[in-house]
């Protein structure tokens, strides 16, 4: 007798209300997965600076982070040197000049090692800004000092000509303003506690959604699928993000470099997307297998186990002699 015809026990709940119970669970399950991992990813995979650093430094070598970057520092160099002059940014042979010896500068070892000097930096400051309540209303800012310092030491051991007289000065540049940190606090915090919570729920409510279920079976197809389907929307919300992204920059030049630095940073999330369409899809692959195929060779075996006790009968007791 299947499942389906069993005589309903007293007192328990009827087959139609377990399975819309245990639907309305799995839903919920399905939809907590995307966002849990997206939490996650937030809170874990972007806090650590040991794990930042290690993914932005391949980006120093891409030809487009360079070229921003060149950019970016032969235009701080001309706008400092107009005004010290009292003047405008020079242009004429000493902008292409400034620029030529800013992108010769992206391919050194001492770039290099700036750039993760820099990111060590600015991520440090800012992870201490999103988890210091103390510092609501003040702006993020970093001391270049260190960088400098770091710098200085890598071209002197390069044997830079006058690389010791470069000086190494303390002041605080600022990398992020007072509103925009206070909204990015918030929005951490809730981020922070989401990650811990938003995962356990959607595992208690998809084992409670497969223990409620009339058909245990199929309850696991159901959250299989909704799990591939969850990775799936996730996949598709970061490509729309880096899209949005990339629309929102003033700058069309460097938004092959922005692309590169939210490809970059987004690789954990998208292999982890992936993860969850494969894995949703192999559990409903391997449930549904089981349903159909199982019933069969369980049959299949059952009947070979009966066919060898009728080939093989018990021997016959030894009758006693007369």
């Amino acid at each position: 007798m299947s499942e389906h015809d069993r005589a309903p026990v007293p007192g328990e709940a009827p087959p139609r209300s377990r399975n819309v119970l245990s639907a309305v669970l799995l839903l919920l399950a399905c939809l907590l997965v995307p966002f849990g991992a997206l939490a996650s990813w937030v809170a874990h995979g972007l806090t650590d600076t040991g794990r930042y650093v290690r993914t932005m430094a391949p980006l120093a070598a891409d030809p487009d982070v360079r070229r921003a970057v060149a950019d970016a520092v032969a235009d701080g160099v001309l706008r400092e040197a107009g005004r010290k002059a009292g003047t405008g940014p020079p242009r004429g042979v000493v902008g292409p000049f400034v620029h030529d010896a800013a992108r010769s500068f992206t391919r050194t070892e001492a770039y290099r090692t700036a750039w993760d000097a820099a990111n060590r930096a600015v991520h440090g400051a800012v992870l201490r800004a999103l988890r210091d309540d103390r510092a609501r209303g003040a702006p993020v800012t970093v001391d270049p000092a260190p960088v400098i310092a770091r710098v200085k030491q890598q071209l002197s051991d390069d044997h830079v000509p006058f690389a010791h007289r470069i000086p190494v000065t303390h002041t605080r540049i600022p990398v992020l303003p007072a509103e925009d940190a206070d909204r990015l606090r918030k929005g951490y915090h809730v981020l922070d506690t989401a990650a811990f919570w938003l995962p356990l729920a959607a595992a208690v409510l998809a084992v409670a959604g497969i223990l409620v279920a009339v058909c245990r079976r199929r309850a696991v197809t159901a959250l299989g699928l909704g799990t591939a389907l969850g990775g799936a929307l996730l996949v598709l919300a970061v490509a729309i993000g880096r899209r949005l992204t990339l629309a929102g920059l003033p700058d069309a030049l460097h938004r092959p470099a922005a692309g590169a630095v939210y490809d970059a940073l987004t690789a954990t999330l998208r292999t982890v997307s992936w993860l969850l369409c494969l894995l949703g899809l192999a559990v409903a692959a391997g449930a549904w297998v089981t349903g159909r195929y199982g019933p069969r060779l369980a049959a299949r075996r059952s009947a070979r186990v009966s066919a060898g006790l009728v080939a093989d009968p018990l021997p016959e007791p030894t009758r006693a002699r007369a």
